[in-house]
């Protein structure tokens, strides 16, 4: 399977999850609102998150990938299951001893990491309450990474793309079902996030059986590819950990700022991770075992060919996105969540939030093609050291600008400091001649700039026409945003076939059979 049609394939089942995922957004914002319940379960649902990319995605997928692939590539299907075991194994013991201590010391973990609660001792005790039901997630997911991992390396990206969908569903029907039966809908919420984790790991499990990947449970042991797995971990876990300890001053300072705050930064960060979820994840997850393979076989033109389709895939999407997001992100906010307990006010705030967070967008995106080229050679430290100096950029202007701009400094903060990452990884692979900057992506990028302003000028231009409607009752708004969507993806295809950014041939392909 082509590298492309992989990433359709990953990128349409994550497409149905984001939606999923948005219609979840939306039943929260009726039913939880933006307040103080809405930023106690904000709250405990980043907490398992958080870990989840610092034990699963950020640094044990990116260290367990490599391995199993060059293990699969050089030892066959026997030595990579004996791998996957050990890891499963080791992993699996490790997030029962650390979901336990957690589930122990929530309060001092709310009280660290969400401190501006602790002034209300109410908030802070739906808090603890909420995290101690959601903190399970994490060693459901981890877990979940692990067989996701071993899906990827086969070629098999759709059962993995499709994992987190059963999250969305599970939460919705949390909200629609079991919303009254407990003190505060946020209780049955929490619950059903930890119930979907069970249910995601069932549903992994039997995909690698079907794929002839039994995983069997062994006693954990420190075996030498388990020791390699380890030494190569702890950089990206290093790394991963300052990214999510980025988010986690976000988040800190966020509790100090007015109430609400943490729910406008949720939401517009939601919306705008639509995109960033669908293309950079399904990018990432892809890219890495296509450039772990072709480093083991010393395909190094394979490589550099791989990054430059990923980069050009990641901003022909994300352009246009962000622009869009910039010039109608009322709009968005107001059609999308603006209802029951989500206020006018409550779409100003979050709208203007959206917009900041718009403007990083395709960087976003850049840093999940970038990093794969360092995991995939066995360096996790660089990514490491870039990851360190965007966070201290990133923690100094929080301070600065929030004094200004309140919580939509924070994610002013973060679209700056995501552009300063993607700088330095792409530096970082040029410098070293891993990488190069083809004078053919600099022409493709031109033209996707060119485009998406012309999107942006088609779409202002009918956001006035359809201003009534989107201004008018539930019908009358959708029938609006459809009609700004329909008018802006139209404009942006047209314009990108006349300038000849895209060529029919290469539609094609995607969804050739070959």
């Amino acid at each position: 399977m082509s590298m492309i049609k992989a990433t359709v394939i990953f990128g349409s089942f994550t497409m149905i999850s984001r939606v999923l995922g948005f219609v979840r957004d939306i039943f929260m914002a009726a039913v939880l609102g933006a307040g103080t319940v809405s930023d106690c379960f904000v709250v405990a649902f980043k907490l398992p998150n958080f870990f989840r990319r610092l034990f699963a995605e950020g640094a044990f997928s990116a260290s367990f990938v490599p391995i199993f692939s060059v293990t699969l590539e050089k030892g066959g299907k026997e030595q990579a299951l004996r791998f996957a075991e050990e890891a499963f194994a080791c992993l699996a013991i490790t997030l029962l001893l650390f979901v336990g201590l957690m589930e122990l010391f929530t309060p001092a973990l709310i009280y660290v990491m969400a401190n501006g609660f602790a002034d209300n001792a109410t908030k802070f005790d739906l808090a603890v309450t909420l995290t101690r039901y959601t903190f399970p997630f994490i060693l459901f997911v981890s877990l979940v990474s692990l067989l996701a991992g071993i899906l990827n390396s086969l070629g098999k990206f759709a059962e993995t793309a499709a994992t987190p969908i059963i999250l969305n569903l599970c939460m919705i029907s949390a909200l629609v079902f079991w919303s009254g039966s407990m003190e505060t809908p946020a209780h049955t919420l929490a619950i059903g996030v930890s119930v979907a984790g069970f249910i995601q790991i069932l549903f992994l499990y039997r995909a690698t059986m079907k794929a002839g990947y039994r995983i069997r449970l062994i006693m954990p042991a420190l075996t030498p590819k388990v020791k390699r797995l380890l030494i190569v971990m702890g950089p990206a876990a290093l790394g991963a950990g300052v990214i999510q300890l980025n988010l986690l001053l976000d988040m800190v300072i966020a509790s100090h700022l007015p109430d609400a705050s943490m729910s406008y930064l949720y939401y517009a960060d939601r919306l705008n991770q639509l995109p960033v979820g669908v293309i950079g994840v399904a990018l990432g997850t892809v890219l890495l075992p296509v450039l772990s393979r072709n480093i083991a076989s010393g395909n190094e033109a394979k490589v550099v060919s791989s990054q430059t389709k990923a980069i050009e895939m990641g901003l022909f999407f994300t352009i246009p996105a962000a622009v869009a997001f910039v010039i109608v992100p009322d709009d968005l906010i107001h059609v999308l969540l603006e209802r029951s307990n989500f206020s006018a006010q409550a779409t100003i705030e979050t709208s203007t939030t959206l917009a900041a967070y718009a403007a990083g967008l395709p960087a976003y995106v850049l840093a999940k093609v970038f990093v794969p080229g360092y995991f995939a050679r066995g360096d996790t430290k660089t990514p490491l050291k870039f990851a360190i100096v965007a966070l201290i950029i990133n923690v100094t202007l929080n301070l600065i600008l929030m004094q200004y701009f309140a919580h939509v400094g924070l994610a002013m903060a973060t679209a700056i400091s995501a552009w300063i990452n993607v700088m330095m990884l792409c530096g970082g692979l040029v410098l070293r001649g891993q990488y190069v900057i083809e004078r053919k992506l600099l022409i493709r990028l031109s033209k996707y700039i060119l485009c998406s302003f012309i999107m942006g000028g088609v779409v202002w231009f009918v956001e006035k026409k359809v201003q009534f409607l989107i201004d008018g009752n539930s019908v009358e708004q959708i029938i609006g945003l459809l009609a700004l969507v329909i008018c802006g993806i139209g404009a942006y295809l047209i314009a990108s076939f006349y300038t000849g950014t895209v060529k029919k041939e290469e539609l094609t392909a995607i969804f050739s059979k070959r």
